[in-house]
């Protein structure tokens, strides 16, 4: 259990003598006699209490408490009264103060409101540490929907560069989700705890780098389309890198940096530095499987943001969804979702197909499906779909399916 106190009185006397009865009982005072004093030791981390006396010169207790919501509305803040102060400490507390104390105080009455306090202050830091673990224990799984081979692969790799330190470069087509990734990896990484920061390359110059870092601190900066940092920008981002810092660099790109790289379009060491560790993700055409399972998804979240209900997802739409070839990927299929849930379409568009690839890409599905509800037992699957077992394996065969992967 967390044992400081910030113990803030600008008389000196009584500041030195709340100290000791707060050290005589175990806990850890940080003494302090004025607000300028105090601030600095405020923060959302921190995992201790306030207690300030009312009346001071210049910025009184009560600056001290506004300060310390908007650092943290959670942080308990106990204030110390005089005889006069009473009806101004019940109003503190309509606005956010935890507890307040009529000066001179009993100790035993002083003590019991700090170890109240103190207990509500580890258990708000405890649900943070919590929530956190929740959200980053397995972002992979929670983040990158689908359950192909392909997509697995792209998980199990995302969790294995989240455990280095180094640069990453993801590449992808347009609309696969080079953001979400490099999202990913921060949750999953060391500096989970600190900021991750999101901002498009195009255009940045120096400065505009140089805050991006800053406001990256120790955690994790995303450069998304790196391929068009404008060329100054380039030569500082490779200066930072070597002069070492604490950002991590994750880069996204649709393009060929290393042909950019070779025509002068790119800087090439800058390339190499930002290549130390690549995840490519795949593009919804080499992972068919997946469409089903994440229009379904993006359907669910469409429907919640509209607060509409959620519309029969019938064979027939997933039978269209599964013709299409989808170069937008991911991004198109949400957008699909979405226009499905406002009933504005289906989700078709022009996929340039054949007749052929479009009933081989059906029926790749409904076995794909079909391995993966009966997780991977080959007879189940064959009879969900009515099909002799030497013709469904002679189909599983022409797909590249295998029953091993759904297990």
């Amino acid at each position: 259990m967390s044992r400081r106190v910030l113990l803030v009185d600008d008389d000196r006397a009584v500041r030195e003598a709340l100290g000791q009865t707060l050290e005589l009982a175990d806990l850890a005072p940080i003494l302090a006699g004025s607000f300028i004093e105090a601030r600095d030791h405020i923060s959302a981390r921190f995992d201790g209490i306030v207690v300030t006396d009312i009346r001071m010169p210049g910025r009184d207790g009560f600056h001290l408490l506004e300060h310390s919501r908007k650092i943290d509305p959670e942080l308990p803040v106990i204030l110390l009264t005089g005889e006069g102060d009473i009806p101004m400490a019940v109003e503190a507390i309509g606005r956010g103060a935890h507890d307040f104390l009529e000066k001179p105080c009993a100790p035993r009455d002083f003590l019991a409101a700090v170890e109240t306090a103190l207990e509500g202050r580890v258990a708000v830091l405890e649900a943070r540490r919590q929530k956190l673990r929740l959200e980053s224990g397995d972002a992979a799984a929670r983040m990158i929907f689908g359950t192909s081979p392909q997509a697995e692969e792209l998980k199990a790799r995302l969790r294995a560069v989240a455990r280095a330190s180094a640069e990453v470069l993801v590449t992808g087509e347009p609309g696969s989700g080079t953001p979400k990734a490099a999202e990913v990896i921060h949750l999953l990484s060391a500096a989970a705890r600190h900021p991750f920061v999101k901002r498009a390359a195009a255009g940045m110059d120096v400065e505009a780098l140089d805050e991006a870092l800053a406001a990256a601190g120790a955690g994790t900066l995303y450069l998304d389309e790196v391929g068009l940092l404008p060329p100054g920008a380039q030569f500082a981002l490779l200066e930072r890198l070597e002069s070492g810092g604490p950002t991590r660099i994750v880069a996204g790109t649709t393009r060929d940096l290393e042909a950019e790289s070779r025509a002068g379009r790119f800087n090439g060491d800058l390339y190499y530095r930002l290549d130390l560790m690549r995840v490519r993700i795949p593009s919804l055409r080499e992972r068919p499987d997946d469409i089903p399972v994440m229009f379904r998804r993006y359907v669910a979240q469409a429907c919640e943001q509209a607060n509409l209900p959620q519309p029969e997802i019938t064979p027939d739409v997933i039978a269209r969804l599964m013709a299409q070839d989808w170069p937008g990927n991911g991004r198109a299929l949400m957008n699909a979702a979405m226009r499905f849930v406002m009933g504005l379409s289906d989700g078709e568009e022009e996929s340039g197909l054949g007749l052929a690839e479009q009933l081989a890409r059906v029926e790749r599905s409904l076995l794909a499906d079909a391995l993966r509800r009966t997780g991977g037992r080959a007879t189940e699957a064959a009879r969900s779909l009515k099909l002799p077992r030497k013709t469904f394996y002679d189909k599983l065969a022409r797909h590249g399916l295998r029953p091993e992967d759904y297990r």
